[in-house]
């Protein structure tokens, strides 16, 4: 258990701080790899053609909640689904992961759909995250298998030194912060990636 906690510690700390994908950029699992598993996504801001391409999806807004939306093939036997979510904010710091059942609020015979809505802190850069599905006789899978598979940025953030999105509204209420690296940004930095590596170890361990 103790190389168990070892090896998620170390991949949750370089998740955290390689931050994947270039700044201001939507980054996703394919439509064809969450087909695969018998699942389609969907969420508030979504395109009018109701898939989430998350490479052009709309940005999040940071000052509204965010819904998501699953639709899951009921010959699948899946049973429940969970969507973890973690939020990045424009200081830099990501908060712990947090793990929400979603309700279904729909079988039409061949489809369940599951929901669930989060508040997004206003001053929230991207979101990250990814799924635990769970199965008739006991088995879950995650989604995707290690790490988080979707990020989608804000219409305001800011990122290694840059501002940037559709808006400017974190710009205005940010004027009276002072974004100068200096040790202490670099503080806030590192120590919230510890404890959210921390927090990811105990809570893979816990479903173990």
């Amino acid at each position: 258990m103790r190389r168990l906690v070892a090896v998620l510690l170390v991949s949750m700390l370089s998740l955290s701080v390689s931050g994947a994908g270039e700044s201001g950029r939507n980054s996703g699992l394919g439509w064809e790899e969450t087909e695969e598993v018998g699942i389609s996504l969907y969420h508030t801001g979504m395109k009018s053609d109701g898939r989430i391409d998350p490479y052009h999806s709309y940005p999040l807004d940071a000052r509204e909640s965010f819904e998501m939306m699953v639709w899951v093939e009921n010959e699948t036997n899946i049973t429940s689904v969970e969507w973890v979510t973690q939020v990045c904010i424009n200081t830099g710091v990501c908060f712990a992961p947090e793990i929400h059942e979603m309700a279904k609020v729909d079988d039409n015979g061949n489809y369940s759909e599951y929901r669930y809505e989060i508040d997004i802190d206003n001053t929230a850069s991207y979101i990250n995250w990814k799924y635990f599905l769970h199965y008739q006789n006991d088995s879950q899978r995650d989604i995707p298998a290690e790490g988080f598979g979707w990020k989608v940025w804000s219409n305001c953030w800011w990122d290694n030194g840059t501002w940037g999105g559709s808006s400017t509204h974190c710009q205005e209420e940010a004027e009276s912060l002072d974004f100068r690296p200096s040790w202490i940004w670099y503080a806030m930095m590192v120590l919230p990636v510890v404890a959210v590596a921390i927090a990811m170890a105990a809570l893979m361990a816990r479903r173990d």
